[in-house]
């Protein structure tokens, strides 16, 4: 495809797109992102931080002079308005399950003309995921898992999450609650209902903050709970699992199927 036909000065508002678009090499085009992008590390010294999640600095945005923003879901609609009436183009995408994460993937990585190649990587992480799935498979027993993306209210995992959980071999102890796309509707008000599910594994990713496992440990009448008898409460950090992108659909479902493992050869 001509490179004039191709965005050349893209802003990312999230941090998924700014990972994928590194991971083509097409870096070069990224003008600026996301304050809270840590994949890769080295975008925060090489790219002007214009946005955290729910807000963006729109002037400093615009001083950029992006040919094309990329956003992510409902909760950036606002944003996205403001730049669409500053005559930015700008594409948000809404991607909640596995398969969307996938197709999102292609859409980004043939507007910037690497269809090829980008299809080329998403072939390889899926084969990456069968493999897993394959593994898991074999597994005597499942662990029951309880995923919490925030702690005070309690908040199970969203889709993806749940998905992976289940390619890893887990059982998501919540699957009815990851369907909802917003947090607030995944919301679980008396964390008894949790102690009556028995999580065998307990994960936390609490965004953007540093999970403690032993004040989760430490709630009311969650000693019995087998993950916390046991000891099997984890993290896995949400730059890692709670973004739609490839982190997610590699280092996050790997660290899960590690943990899976683990408590498997224990207990299957």
């Amino acid at each position: 495809m001509p490179l004039a036909l191709t965005p050349q000065r893209i802003v990312c508002l999230t941090e998924e797109t700014t990972e994928w678009l590194y991971l083509l090499g097409q870096e070069q085009r990224i003008v600026g992102i996301s304050g809270y992008t840590v994949r890769p590390r080295r975008a925060r010294d090489e790219k002007p931080k214009v946005s955290a999640f729910l807000s963006a600095k729109i002037d400093k945005i615009l001083a950029l002079k992006p040919d094309c923003v990329f956003g992510f879901s409902d909760l950036q609609a606002d944003i996205a308005a403001l730049l669409i009436r500053a005559g930015v183009q700008v594409t948000v995408f809404n991607q909640r399950s596995v398969d969307e994460i996938f197709s999102m993937l292609y859409q980004v990585a043939a507007m910037v003309g690497q269809a090829e190649q980008g299809l080329e990587r998403l072939q390889q992480m899926r084969a990456q995921l069968e493999a897993i799935q394959k593994t898991a498979s074999t597994f005597k027993r499942c662990p029951k898992v309880y995923f919490e993306e925030w702690d005070e209210p309690h908040i199970s995992g969203i889709r993806w999450v749940s998905e992976l959980i289940g390619i890893a071999g887990g059982d998501d102890c919540f699957p009815e609650l990851a369907q909802m796309p917003m947090g607030k509707d995944r919301i679980i008000a008396d964390g008894q209902t949790i102690v009556g599910r028995a999580p065998d594994i307990i994960i936390g990713s609490w965004c953007g903050k540093k999970f403690r496992p032993e004040k989760v440990a430490a709630r009311p009448g969650w000693q019995d709970v087998p993950a916390v008898r046991n000891g099997q409460v984890f993290e896995i950090k949400s730059a890692d699992i709670l973004q739609p992108g490839p982190a997610a659909l590699t280092d996050g479902v790997a660290q899960l199927h590690r943990i899976f493992c683990q408590w498997e050869a224990q207990h299957g």
